[in-house]
C-alpha cells in the first residue's frame, strides 16, 4: 500500500505525482544525537554548581556577603527550578526543538551577562536569566532524545545521558575553579558563548521537531508555584540574620507555604494543568521524585559548604580545590552509564537504594573526619563512595521517570523531576548554609569548620532519610 504525502511548498488539495518520494526524517546515528543535547545540557548542569570553587574570589572581588553567595546559586536553581514545567509545555504546543534551541540562545546571552557583572545585584540578575534558559533546555533534552532513538536502545541512552547531567552538576567545581585559577571568574561564564553557539549549530541540524499535547498555558499555575517557592527559599536564607521569628521571615515563610496550597489546589480544579497530580497516582513516580527532592537536599547543600572547603580553611586555591574533589565528581562519569545499561537487568530501586545509602554515609563520613588541620587523603574514599552513589542515582531515576508516565506526557513527567531537583538544590543551600551560619562563619578555619560540619551531618540525614523512600519504589518487574 502507498500514501501520497503533501511535498514541501505544494497547495492544499494538489496531489503528488504516484511515484513522488515521501519526504523522510534523517536518521542520525546515536553518537551525533547525544552531543546534540547532551553538550548544551552539559552547560546548564555544569552552571548549576560552577560557582562555587569561585565564591571565596567573587565574594572578595564583589564585596559580596553569605547572603549574596547563596544567591549566586539559588538566583540560579530558582528561576529554572519555576519554568520547567512551563517550557516543557510550550516545547509541546510550539515545537520541542524550537524552544530547546531558544533556550540555548538565552542562556548564551544571560551567560555573557554574567561575565559582565560588577556589582552581586548583577550577577545574581543575570544568572536568574540563565536559569530561564536552562529551564527550556533540561526536560527537552531527554525528551528529544527518548523520541530520537530506538526502544531498544533508549535504556542505555538515557544511561549516557544520566552521565552527561551527572558529570556536568559533579564537574562544575573543578571547572569552576580551574577557570578562576587560570585566568579570572569572568571566564566561568565567557567559555559558555562559544560552546552555546555550536551547541545551536548542532542541535538544529541534528534533532528532528516534535510536539506533545497542545495544552493551554496554565499561567495561574506558574504565578503560584514559583511566587511560593521563591517566598520559602528566601524565608530560609534570610532566617539567621533577621531572626526567624522576625516579621519580614515569618511572612515570607507562611505566604509560601499558602501559596503552594493553593498552587496544589488549584491543579486540581482545572483541566490542564501546569502540574499534572494524575502522574502521582505512580507509585514509582511519587517515590522516585521525593527521592530526588532529598537527594538535591542533603548533596548539593553540602557541596555548596564542601567546595569551599579547601580555601577557607586549609588555604589552596580554586583549582587546587578543585583537582581534591576529582575522587568524587569523576566517579559518576563511570558509574552514571553503567547504571543506566544494567538498570533493567537489576532493577532501579536496587540501584537508587543504593547510591543514597553510598551517599548518606559519604557525608556522614566526612562530617565525622572534618577538622582544621584534616589531611586531604582522608577525603579520598568517603569522595569516592559519595560519586559511585551519585552515579547510581542519576540514570535509573530517569529511567523510573520516563517508564512511569505515558508517551504524550513523558515531557511534562521530565520537567517535573528536573524542577522537583532543582527546588531541593535551592533549597538545599538555603538550609544548609542557615545550619552552617547557625554554628560557624567565615571568620576563621576553624570557625568554618564548626559550621561545616553540623551541616554536612544535617545533608547526611536527610539523604538517608531519601534512601528509606526509595524502597518504596516499585520492583524490576513493574513501574507503577
Amino acid at each position: 500500500m502507498t500514501t501520497s504525502t503533501l511535498e514541501p511548498g505544494r497547495r492544499p488539495g494538489i496531489q503528488a505525482a504516484p511515484d513522488a518520494p515521501a519526504p523522510t526524517r534523517k536518521t542520525w546515528p546515536l553518537g551525533a544525537v547525544l552531543a546534540a543535547v547532551g553538550v548544551p545540557m552539559f552547560m546548564v548542569t555544569l552552571d548549576n554548581l560552577v560557582v562555587t570553587n569561585a565564591l571565596p574570589v567573587i565574594k572578595s572581588e564583589l564585596g559580596a556577603s553569605l547572603s549574596d553567595l547563596q544567591w549566586f546559586v539559588n538566583a540560579y536553581t530558582l528561576s529554572f527550578a519555576t519554568l520547567l514545567l512551563t517550557a516543557a509545555a510550550i516545547g509541546d504546543r510550539l515545537g520541542r526543538r524550537r524552544i530547546f534551541l531558544a533556550g540555548i540562545t538565552l542562556f548564551t546571552i544571560a551567560s555573557a551577562a554574567c561575565a559582565l557583572a560588577t556589582e552581586p545585584w548583577m550577577l545574581i540578575g543575570a544568572r536568574a536569566i540563565q536559569g530561564v534558559g536552562a529551564a527550556a533546555v533540561m526536560p527537552l533534552s531527554l525528551t528529544l532524545l527518548a523520541a530520537a532513538v530506538p526502544e531498544k536502545l533508549r535504556s542505555a541512552a538515557i544511561g549516557i545521558w544520566g552521565g552527561i547531567s551527572g558529570l556536568g552538576v559533579a564537574v562544575g567545581p573543578v571547572v569552576g575553579g580551574a577557570v578562576v585559577d587560570g585566568l579570572n571568574w569572568q571566564w566561568i561564564f565567557w567559555l559558555n558563548v562559544p560552546v552555546g553557539v555550536v551547541a545551536v549549530v548542532m542541535a538544529a541540524r541534528v534533532l528532528n521537531e516534535s510536539h506533545g499535547r497542545g495544552h493551554k498555558l496554565d499561567l495561574t499555575g506558574l504565578v503560584l508555584s514559583a511566587t511560593g517557592v521563591l517566598s520559602v527559599v528566601w524565608g530560609v536564607v534570610h532566617g539567621h540574620d533577621d531572626g526567624w521569628t522576625s516579621a519580614g521571615v515569618l511572612t515570607t515563610l507562611i505566604g509560601g507555604a499558602v501559596l503552594l496550597a493553593a498552587f496544589l489546589a488549584w491543579e486540581r480544579r482545572i483541566e490542564t494543568p501546569m502540574l499534572p497530580l494524575r502522574l502521582f497516582s505512580s507509585r514509582g513516580f511519587s517515590a522516585v521524585n521525593a527521592t530526588a527532592f532529598t537527594f538535591s537536599v542533603g548533596v548539593f547543600g553540602s557541596i555548596f559548604l564542601l567546595a569551599q572547603f579547601f580555601q577557607v580553611v586549609q588555604g589552596y586555591t580554586p583549582l587546587e580545590s578543585g583537582i581534591r574533589t576529582m575522587p568524587w565528581t569523576m566517579a559518576p562519569m563511570v558509574v552514571a552509564p553503567l547504571a543506566g545499561i544494567f538498570v533493567d537487568r537489576i532493577g532501579a530501586r536496587t540501584l537508587i537504594v543504593t547510591g543514597q545509602v553510598f551517599l548518606a554515609t559519604a557525608l556522614a563520613w566526612m562530617a565525622l573526619i572534618t577538622t582544621a588541620d584534616t589531611q586531604y587523603v582522608t577525603y579520598i574514599a568517603p569522595f569516592i563512595l559519595g560519586g559511585v552513589g551519585m552515579g547510581l542515582t542519576f540514570a535509573p531515576s530517569a529511567s523510573v521517570v520516563m517508564s512511569s508516565a505515558p508517551g504524550a506526557d513523558q515531557g511534562v513527567a521530565s520537567g517535573t523531576n528536573n524542577t522537583i531537583r532543582e527546588v531541593g538544590v535551592a533549597m538545599g543551600v538555603a538550609v544548609l548554609a542557615s545550619v552552617f551560619a547557625s554554628y560557624g562563619s567565615y571568620t576563621s578555619p576553624t570557625s568554618y569548620v564548626d559550621g561545616l560540619v553540623p551541616a554536612v551531618a544535617t545533608g547526611s540525614v536527610i539523604v538517608a532519610a531519601g534512601a528509606l523512600i526509595a524502597l518504596f519504589l516499585p520492583g524490576r518487574s513493574r513501574n507503577t
